[in-house]
């Protein structure tokens, strides 16, 4: 099953969480329009996952409801590709890559395995939206969606760094 998601314009509100029937799946509270905080909700509206950069940090970090730390998802340096790694708490750590112009996304257990795939389906001047296929028996969907969210929020923020330089 595929999972469709997106961000506001404004990073602030809800957005719904569909399936491929365009089913509601859950939905996304974006916490606020200055911060890059983010709640994710499964079907019958229980907290699932939160999502979010810790004060001062380029971090994003993806954590369950009560608090304990899920994993820690990390922009890597590539020359012609985008790289993040998303460090789990006991389930391992995760490659998250794309070639340097594509809107595809793969992601690879530590042995390469691939897990997951996503693709961001939005235009150019629109906010982010996603397709997110999983067939990882590790990683949950809706833990996917917060670490994809984190992952664009990464690159947004480096995306205005560059363009105020």
């Amino acid at each position: 099953m595929n999972l469709f998601f997106r961000d506001n314009f404004f990073n602030a509100g809800f957005t719904e969480i569909l399936d491929n029937e365009e089913k509601n799946m859950g939905h996304l509270d974006l916490k606020s329009s200055f911060g890059s905080a983010i709640d994710v909700y499964g079907v019958d509206d229980r907290l699932l996952y939160k999502g979010g950069f810790p004060f001062l940090s380029g971090k994003w970090e993806v954590s369950h409801p009560g608090g304990n730390l899920a994993g820690v998802l990390r922009s890597r340096f590539a020359m012609f590709s985008k790289k993040f790694t998303y460090e789990t708490q006991g389930r391992g750590s995760y490659d998250i890559t794309s070639p340097a112009f594509s809107k595809e996304y793969e992601i690879s257990d530590s042995s390469g395995v691939l897990v997951a795939h996503f693709e961001k389906i939005n235009g150019w001047f629109s906010s982010g939206a996603f397709t997110l296929r999983n067939q990882s028996a590790e990683l949950d969907s809706y833990e996917l969606v917060a670490v994809i969210m984190g992952m664009h929020a990464i690159q947004k923020r480096q995306d205005a760094s560059h363009a105020s330089h």
